[in-house]
């Protein structure tokens, strides 16, 4: 069962990296890559089936398998997008691209790994709810805000930091609904926030660095997530000094790899 569940979480990190190059491909092509426009283009809107499809086999994969096995095989979703990428832009990766995409992808495993599994059913106030999406919205806001003055690299990278944020809220409070631990408004507040993650997404896509756009959701999603996690549902966090120590290392091993991947050449000529 741990067999399947591993080739499970890693062809949906294929699906979700082919989803989301397509999805960049067509940001980048388009006069103005904005969710209205993007919504009528048949290509953007296979991406974001194969994104679909990505993410019900990582579910499928949890059935099967233990999360310290799914989630580092899921982090290859990097490594699969490059590639993907490229292919769509009619060129090969560089060697470059794909070794800092290996740093990254060694370090966000380290994390994963680092971090205990939370056993509790979670459980969120509404006071804890408000302080969740009203924390998630300032620093999304304090990101975009900034990338709005950066160069290329750093505006693709702050853009997907602020989607990634709204992403990791967004899983936070969907966990508490599974549970059933929420209010009616909980349901209603979820869409908010993945929809305009969806479209900072876009707009990060469209400057044309894929590669930094797609490492920087890949850590600021899990990392907002764990964060707010510990904040407000009381999960753990590493302990320990070995614990702590993997974690710092991974930390350290994540952005190093994403500054390295910055310097790299871009997948596309777009710099809006």
């Amino acid at each position: 069962m741990t067999v399947l569940a591993a080739g499970l979480a890693l062809l949906g990190s294929l699906f979700f990296a082919l989803g989301a190059a397509l999805q960049q491909a067509e940001a980048t092509d388009a006069e103005r890559p904005t969710l209205r426009h993007l919504f009528r283009r048949p290509r953007w809107l296979l991406g974001g089936l194969a994104i679909g499809v990505g993410t019900a086999l990582h579910v499928l994969a949890l059935r099967y398998g233990p999360l310290t096995v799914v989630q580092p095989m899921g982090v290859a979703s990097l490594l699969f997008a490059l590639p993907c990428a490229a292919a769509l832009g009619r060129r090969r990766p560089e060697p470059s691209e794909l070794t800092a995409a290996a740093v990254i992808a060694i370090g966000l495993i380290g994390l994963v790994l680092a971090i205990p599994p939370h056993t509790g059913d979670p459980h969120l106030s509404t006071g804890g709810a408000v302080t969740l999406l009203a924390g998630a919205a300032t620093v999304a806001f304090i990101l975009w805000g900034v990338a709005r003055q950066a160069p290329p690299a750093g505006r693709a990278g702050l853009l997907a930091m602020a989607a990634g944020v709204l992403y990791g809220a967004t899983a936070t409070l969907t966990r508490v609904v599974v549970y059933g631990n929420w209010e009616i408004w909980f349901m209603l507040a979820v869409p908010l926030p993945a929809l305009i993650a969806l479209a900072l997404l876009q707009r990060a896509y469209a400057v044309g660095h894929f590669g930094v756009a797609f490492a920087a959701l890949q850590v600021a999603d899990p990392l907002t997530a764990v964060a707010f996690g510990a904040l407000l549902l009381n999960e753990p966090l590493p302990t320990g000094l070995a614990s702590t120590l993997t974690a710092l290392a991974a930390g350290a091993l994540t952005i190093a790899g994403t500054v390295a991947l910055a310097r790299t050449t871009p997948l596309s000529p777009t710099t809006r």
